[in-house]
C-alpha cells in the first residue's frame, strides 16, 4: 500500500483520514478561506502538513462540538492569525464567540448587581462587558424565578473552586502558540465542561448518600 503522505506534506486525501473530515468539507473550507491554502504541486493538486490537521480539528470543535456558525468561527480564526493582537485577547475572542447568547433575554439588574460584586470582592479582571457576567446573570434570575435563590456565601465557594482550576488551566497553555492556545480553550470551555458537571454531579451524589440515605432522614 502506497501513503498518501508525500515529501513536503500529505495529499488531501490522508489530510481527510487524519482530520475526519471529508473531502468535500475540506474543500469548502478552502474556498471560503477558513484553511490556508496547501502547497501547489502542479495545477490541480497541492501537499498539506501538521498546521491543516490542526486547523481542521480546531474548526471541526468549533463547528460540531461548541456548534458555532462559521462567521464565528472566522472571527475566532482571524484571531488566531492576527499576530499584533496579545494571547489574552485571542482566547478572549474564543470565549466570547462560545459564550455568545444572541436572542437571550436581558439579565435583571438586581443580579447583573450581584455578579458585579462578586467580580469586586474577588479583584477578578473581567470586563464590564464580558459576557460570562450576563450569562452568570441570567442563570441567577432563573434560579430566582424557580424560587430557588443561591447566596452569597455559595456563589463565593464556587469562586473559590474556579479560581485555583483556572490557574492550573492557563498555566498550560503555551503561549508561543496561538492557535494551540485557541485549541486548549475550546477544549476546556466545551469539552472539559461536562467533565466538571459529571463530577460535581457524582460529588453530591456520594454526599447525599452519606448524610441524607438514613433510616428515619425522610418522613
Amino acid at each position: 500500500m502506497v501513503s498518501n503522505v508525500k515529501m513536503g506534506g500529505m495529499w488531501i486525501s490522508e489530510l481527510s483520514r487524519l482530520s475526519g473530515l471529508p473531502i468535500a468539507t475540506i474543500k469548502f473550507y478552502l474556498r471560503d478561506g477558513l484553511l490556508p491554502a496547501g502547497e501547489a504541486v502542479g495545477a490541480t493538486r497541492a501537499h498539506y502538513d501538521d498546521s491543516h490537521v490542526r486547523r481542521l480539528r480546531l474548526i471541526r470543535a468549533l463547528v460540531e462540538v461548541a456548534g458555532l456558525r462559521l462567521e464565528a468561527v472566522r472571527s475566532i480564526l482571524a484571531a488566531v492569525e492576527d499576530e499584533s493582537l496579545p494571547l489574552h485577547q485571542v482566547i478572549g475572542t474564543a470565549h466570547v464567540q462560545l459564550s455568545s447568547a444572541d436572542g437571550a433575554p436581558s439579565p435583571s439588574r438586581t443580579s447583573e448587581q450581584r455578579v458585579d460584586k462578586v467580580v469586586r470582592r474577588w479583584r477578578w479582571h473581567v470586563s464590564a462587558e464580558s459576557a460570562h457576567r450576563a450569562a452568570l446573570a441570567r442563570a441567577l434570575d432563573s434560579l430566582d424565578a424557580l424560587d430557588q435563590p443561591i447566596s452569597d456565601d455559595l456563589l463565593d465557594d464556587y469562586a473559590d473552586a474556579m479560581i485555583s482550576l483556572a490557574q492550573r488551566e492557563v498555566a498550560s497553555v503555551d503561549v508561543r502558540d496561538a492557535g494551540r492556545a485557541t485549541e486548549i480553550a475550546v477544549i476546556g470551555t466545551v469539552l472539559l465542561e461536562p467533565v466538571l458537571l459529571t463530577i460535581r454531579r457524582m460529588a453530591q451524589e456520594h454526599v447525599s448518600e452519606r448524610s441524607l440515605n438514613r433510616p428515619g432522614r425522610r418522613r
